[in-house]
């Protein structure tokens, strides 16, 4: 089921930039006490998700990079996602998967949609998958976000964070 989201997350971009920081320092902290590495796969993002994470205190000891994978090539040949539509859940967990295998973590966030302002493989502006893996297995959200593609872009990588987090919580 895709969510629709507009108003329900942080509006202005100094908000977002601190809701962001917190819930990095966050999972910064559930990763080092657990001694799991946390990776990411971006898309549609194109490295904010990992922009917040290094940025994140004692970041050189849990996160361990990621792949900023924006063109489909890149997601085929880097991560093995199967060549086709790059819009999609499958696209996001195979993602997901692939940067966990690649630089062997026990953690992963993968990102891929659509950030507008058109369409794109029959998708809206603002539609977004969202995968969180761990060696035991990848689950997957849909959304569809409501603005310009900075606020796409904003939003995803916050739901994103959100997602990180909640896994490594349990």
């Amino acid at each position: 089921m895709t969510s629709i989201l507009q108003s329900s997350m942080p509006s202005g971009a100094e908000q977002q930039q601190a809701q962001m920081a917190e819930l990095a320092r966050r999972i910064g902290q559930l990763a080092s006490a657990d001694r799991m590495t946390v990776v990411v796969a971006e898309s549609l993002t194109a490295g904010r998700i990992a922009q917040a994470l290094g940025a994140a205190p004692d970041s050189s000891g849990w996160f361990g990079g990621g792949v900023i994978a924006y063109q489909p090539i890149t997601k085929y040949r880097l991560l093995g996602v199967h060549p086709g539509p790059v819009v999609s859940a499958e696209c996001a967990e195979q993602m997901a998967k692939g940067v966990l295998e690649i630089i062997g973590a026990d953690a992963s966030v993968a990102v891929t949609g659509v950030g507008g302002p058109g369409a794109e493989e029959g998708h809206p502006a603002g539609t977004v998958f969202i995968s969180v893996g761990t060696r035991c297995g990848v689950r997957s959200f849909s959304y569809r976000f409501i603005g310009p593609p900075e606020t796409v872009v904003a939003l995803t990588s916050i739901r994103a964070l959100t997602h990180l987090k909640d896994v490594l919580l349990n």
